[in-house]
């Protein structure tokens, strides 16, 4: 019948073309659970408006709306570079419904240090709204995660907006917005981040848990990863000032670089360790550990001399940092490494996402929803995806640590326990069996007919007589038991615990069987011939030397001479021992 049993192991290649999948049809639930806008003149109305630039940066609104501004119409989606000068935007409002409230919402908050709208009021007096990076959250007239400004309802009245910002480019990317709309594009990012940092923080604590059960520093790097990771997500975007830094306005300023700066070095860091550089070149290794060093503290000098020379060294250090990343993992894997080549694809998604922001940062790109979320997209994929690799890279590692500890307490050939295993359990067997009044068994078995098989057939077939004799003679004890290969031919069971002497009788019967059962990928009619001798410990005519001590050793030797007597009498297969009482003198 055919095998229709459905494999359960999940290759890496896989669990990534799942995890991408999920992603995908996650955006589009996203993408159709949006909502539409549902009143008349909602939405994007930067062309509606016209421009001017101030080069001083210190005209008042007075001055501008007094015909100061030489106004140009706004271009589609276009970088202005400020510097010291500020932006001017006049916008024509439509007539608006009364019966709901409106807003100016503004993209890249990162980008505005600071944003003003005047809207002139029933007294005729202009009266302003303040946003922006240099403002703290909690003083803006309305605060939120990105410059917020409600709009006066009814009116066909004109509006300036007034931005500044250095030394990053600056983008008046305008939205109108009621108050209904307002709320359900907050819930949807609340939603869309919430569930992000939720699951990046759950990312987190599974990497510690990994970091303690495997010991490996790489999860450590790891962890400090994600946590920069999210650290940049939340300057980013914008909720950081809102929830976690609100009065801060030094923080909401240069929390965006300052964490994009940790995140890329500790991100180097990780993948350094993961690659395992150090092994594949001393000098690469340096150079990436001061690069990394570096971006860490490149925030000291960002920070008190903020300017354009200072942001274009930024921007090259993150361009620098994706290009080593992807330079790494494929180096090392081309030199051995096996899963450098995963963790490639693993940064993959937050590589091409990082290509939006770093080209709006440039002045590319004006701010988009690309812009702004593109990277937190493609980290919510990557960190999980490093995860698994980083598992499974672990297990793997954790297997041949165990395996090459194994080989110190394992026979190489048959995989049994050595003699020193042996004679230790052996040695506490004898003692419990003392303390308790109650005997053991101890079995020698010989492979007697090794020597004809490696005459016929060959070493290779001794060897794998001898590895079929330990997995047969393990078949038939229990897990309790120990078999150990004590010589070259020679195997011993210790079989444990209080049982009776026709018990040990018939296990020696069951051994001569199974060996005369037809050896797998051997010739017909090869078998093994096993000559046993069993005994019943502790036994006082053999194993007690001066002073009444238990002596393993010396119960080794005798049993061992034994059963070299015996084997010289071809008749005899199994010869048994009986116990003998402690005050019976030993046989001569």
């Amino acid at each position: 019948m055919e095998d229709l049993t459905v494999p359960t192991r999940t290759t890496p290649a896989a669990f990534l073309r799942c995890l991408l999948r999920v992603a995908a049809f996650a955006l589009l639930l996203l993408a159709a659970g949006r909502p539409a806008w549902a009143v008349e003149g909602e939405g994007d109305i930067t062309l509606q408006g016209r421009y001017w630039i101030d080069p001083s940066g210190q005209a008042t609104i007075a001055q501008v709306a007094g015909g100061t501004a030489k106004l140009e119409s706004t271009p589609s989606r276009h970088d202005f570079h400020l510097g010291d000068s500020a932006l001017w935007v006049h916008l024509d409002l439509p007539r608006l419904d009364p019966s709901h409230d409106w807003f100016l919402m503004l993209t890249g908050a990162a980008f505005v240090d600071h944003a003003s709208l005047f809207v002139r009021g029933a007294d005729g007096l202009w009266q302003e709204q303040k946003a922006g990076d240099h403002v703290p959250v909690a003083q803006w007239s309305h605060p939120n995660f990105t410059p917020l400004f409600q709009v006066p309802a009814g009116t066909a009245e004109p509006v300036w907006l007034r931005l500044q910002n250095q030394p990053a480019p600056t983008s008046a990317y305008v939205r109108l917005l009621t108050g209904e709309s307002l709320q359900q594009d907050r819930q949807w990012t609340y939603l869309l981040i919430g569930g992000y940092l939720g699951f990046g923080l759950l990312v987190f604590v599974v990497g510690l848990i990994h970091a303690r059960l495997y010991r490996d520093s790489v999860f450590v790097a790891y962890c400090v990863y994600v946590a920069c990771m999210l650290l940049f997500q939340l300057a980013f975007t914008g909720l950081g000032g809102l929830f976690f830094w609100p009065h801060s306005a030094a923080i909401n300023d240069a929390g965006p670089a300052t964490s994009m700066l940790l995140m890329t070095a500790s991100g180097i860091w990780f993948t350094r360790q993961a690659c395992a550089l150090e092994r594949h070149g001393r000098l690469a290794d340096r150079a990436v550990r001061v690069f990394s060093v570096l971006g860490a503290l490149f925030p000291l000098v960002y920070i008190p001399y903020d300017g354009p020379q200072v942001f274009a060294v930024l921007n090259v250090y993150g361009l620098l940092a994706v290009l080593m990343s992807l330079s790494m993992c494929a180096w090392t894997w081309y030199r051995g490494e096996r899963y450098s080549g995963w963790l490639l694809l693993g940064f993959l998604p937050v590589h091409l996402g990082y290509i939006f922001p770093a080209l709006r940062a440039a002045g590319k790109l004006p701010d988009s929803w690309a812009t702004q979320y593109a990277v937190l997209i493609g980290s919510a994929i990557e960190i999980p995806v490093l995860l698994y690799i980083l598992h499974a890279r672990a297990r793997d590692f954790t297997e041949n640590r165990v395996r090459l500890r194994a080989l110190d307490s394992t026979d190489a050939l048959t995989g049994l326990p050595i003699l020193p295993v042996f004679q230790l359990r052996l040695r506490d067997a004898l003692r419990r069996a003392r303390r308790w009044d109650h005997r053991c068994s101890l079995l020698l078995v010989e492979l007697a007919n090794h020597a004809d098989i490696v005459a016929r057939d060959g070493r290779e077939a001794g060897d794998r007589a001898l590895v079929v004799a330990a997995s047969r003679l393990s078949a038939v004890v229990r897990e309790v038991d120990t078999v150990c290969r004590v010589a070259n031919t020679r195997f011993a069971i210790l079989f444990e615990g209080p049982h009776l002497d026709a018990m040990r009788r018939l296990l020696a019967q069951h051994i001569v069987a199974r060996g005369l059962e037809p050896l797998p990928r051997m010739p017909q009619n090869t078998n093994l011939r096993f000559r046993v001798l069993t005994a019943s410990v502790p036994d006082g005519a053999i194993e007690l030397s001066s002073g009444g001590r238990v002596d393993d050793q010396r119960l080794m030797e005798r049993l061992d001479h034994l059963l070299d007597r015996m084997l010289g009498d071809s008749q005899r297969v199994v010869h048994h021992l009986e116990p003998h009482s402690e005050a019976e003198p030993a046989p001569a």
